[in-house]
Parts: C-alpha cells; structure tokens; sequence
C-alpha cells in the first residue's frame, strides 16, 4: 500500500511450471499476488510468496501435484476493501455472487476483462507457456478504499 492507501494486484494465472523472470520482474510493485491456478510446481507458489500475499486455487493440472492437491478449488476473499471470488474454470464460478466485485479465472489461456453489472470478471490468461496459439499475459489491478481504480493487461514476448 502506497500513501494513498493504493494497492497493486498481480492476476496471473496457468503458469504450469514456467514461472518466468519477466513475470517475476512485474511483481515488484505489488504487495499482493493472485494466481487463478494450474501452478503444477509447489515450488514456484514458494517463490510467489516471497514477492507478497499469495492468493491461489487449484487448477485441473494442479490436481496431482503434492502441496496443491489441497489448494481450495474456490476462493472468497477481499484486498483493500474489495471482495473477490476466484476459481480456475469459469464453469465452477458459484452462482451467488452478492457483494463481489471481482470475479478472478484462468484455464482458458486467453486474456479476458469484462464489466457486467458492476463487477468485474478477469482471466489473466497464461503467463507461463504460449499455448492454444494464444498470447503470454498476466494483469495488475490497482484497489483503493474498496474500489478497483483500474486493470492493466501485460503482454509477454512468446518463446522461441
């Protein structure tokens, strides 16, 4: 949190194992990280928490893996005042969302930032791996005083 009482939000999400340097160069002004699942390396949640407040669920690839199996499969939960509710598939969102503003999802590798009726549903896309022909991306929210002030979308060069 700045003076202002501003808070800086990293979204991110489907990094399956390839937790890049560029994506870590990007959470340094951020006092809070969300990871909207298929993490697949325990080790990689380690060093998230080593950059903030770690909020994370369990993707479908995270299933298997030891030290993720037992990540909540939907997360209710509020950063400066806003009220956030997290799953990996937009398909398992519950369906009472009375005083959420942010609804947070990954699993499709594909960016997507909507406003609906006052609340804001966010997939990071994947900033892991390029996959299904899509881009390398990752967002940062900016929250004051139970308000999201603004969503920047970051894009990351694709590998090779």
């Amino acid at each position: 949190m700045d003076q202002t009482g501003t808070v800086k939000v990293a979204v991110i999400s489907d990094t399956h194992g390839l937790l890049r340097r560029e994506v870590v160069a990007e959470l340094r002004d951020c006092t809070h990280i969300i990871h909207a699942g298929d993490i697949v390396r325990e080790s990689d949640l380690d060093e998230l928490r080593l950059y903030g407040s770690i909020y994370a669920v369990r993707g479908n690839n995270d299933l298997w893996q030891s030290g993720l199996s037992d990540l909540a499969g939907v997360l209710w939960f509020q950063i400066a005042g806003v009220s956030f509710v997290m799953t990996h598939d937009r398909y398992d969102v519950p369906r009472n969302l009375d005083g959420v503003q942010a609804v947070i999802f990954g699993h499709s590798h594909r960016y997507s930032e909507v406003w609906s009726d006052g609340r804001l549903w966010l997939n990071p896309g994947s900033c892991g791996r390029a996959r299904f022909g899509g881009d390398v991306t990752m967002a940062k929210m900016t929250l004051r005083n139970g308000k999201i002030l603004g969503v920047q979308r970051i894009d990351f060069e694709k590998e090779g």
